[in-house]
């Protein structure tokens, strides 16, 4: 990321963004352990690899035989993958193209418009021709930076780094379903399904400029958490006493309890928000986004 944010700050605001169609499924055997035989030369491990490639996938309940693609998951496939997309790396850097790749996601950086498109095309032709790889057309485009994301990112004009909007939409539907009020679970367990969650989705994202987010995020997990606690009260006199134990006055407590209101509404009251403030959460344990974004910061 830092090494395509310096591509857009030299310059080259315009991506070539292409999409391998089902890349790891659609592998070619023949062609991926061509390339494998110019780095290994022990027959032995080459039939081991190429039996690694055509093991069988279970498929509606049947057995069936695999003639291309590598298997998800397997510890190999990113591997073979790096080394059959090591002739694109060869090819572009002949070209003089500066581009980024990781696995399957590649990115070339352009200053125009027109170049991109005709870079576009003929790397289509060069990964269907040579590598009888397939690029998903619909996905594929040229764009610039911003209209376009990378691994989860991203990139700003001038090189920064911020956070594309699939991943802010992903990372709040992982929250939902954990968060989810009929799931029946303890609210302590929540609280760490959430933390192992959030500590490494953010320590991914730190390079990115996105404090404003990230402080948005804790305030609505806390208010998803604030209403699934209240839920989990049920009745109107265990809210009443919940609220009570955590310093809310008789009066107060009374009126949140004996509202109509859906749960998601009374999760903004201010009675809710006094019994459950930020150090109450932090109490708990509950990781803070936006403090852990900080602390990860050089």
């Amino acid at each position: 990321m830092h090494q395509a944010a310096e591509y857009v700050a030299e310059g080259r605001v315009v991506v070539v963004d292409f999409d391998l169609e089902k890349f790891f499924d659609r592998v070619n055997h023949d062609v991926l352990m061509s390339r494998l035989a110019r780095h290994v030369t022990d027959k032995r491990l080459l039939r081991i690899v190429r039996r690694f490639l055509e093991v069988g996938m279970m498929w509606d309940g049947v057995g069936v035989k695999r003639y291309a693609g590598t298997p998800q998951g397997g510890p190999l496939s990113p591997l073979l993958a790096n080394l059959l997309l090591d002739d694109l790396d060869k090819e572009l850097e002949r070209r003089g193209h500066c581009f980024c790749r990781y696995a399957d996601d590649c990115n070339i950086y352009v200053k125009t418009q027109v170049a991109g498109e005709r870079v576009l095309a003929s790397i289509i032709t060069f990964l269907e021709e040579r590598l009888h790889l397939r690029v998903n057309r619909s996905k594929s485009a040229v764009a610039f930076v911003e209209e376009r994301q990378f691994l989860g990112y991203r990139l700003l004009r001038g090189g920064r780094l911020g956070l594309a909007p699939r991943s802010i939409r992903r990372v709040k539907q992982r929250m939902r379903a954990i968060t989810r009020r009929n799931r029946g679970v303890a609210f302590e367990r929540v609280i760490g399904e959430l933390n192992s969650f959030l500590t490494g989705w953010v320590t991914y994202f730190r390079y990115a400029e996105c404090r404003t987010w990230l402080r948005r995020l804790d305030e609505w997990l806390r208010r998803k958490l604030r209403c699934f606690r209240l839920k989990q009260c049920k009745r109107p006199p265990a809210i009443f006493n919940f609220l009570r134990q955590l310093g809310v006055s008789k009066w107060s407590a009374r009126e949140l309890a004996g509202t109509v209101r859906s749960w998601w509404r009374k999760s903004r009251c201010p009675q809710a928000h006094q019994a459950m403030n930020k150090a109450w959460f932090d109490s708990l344990g509950l990781v803070s986004l936006f403090q852990r974004y900080v602390r990860l910061q050089p």
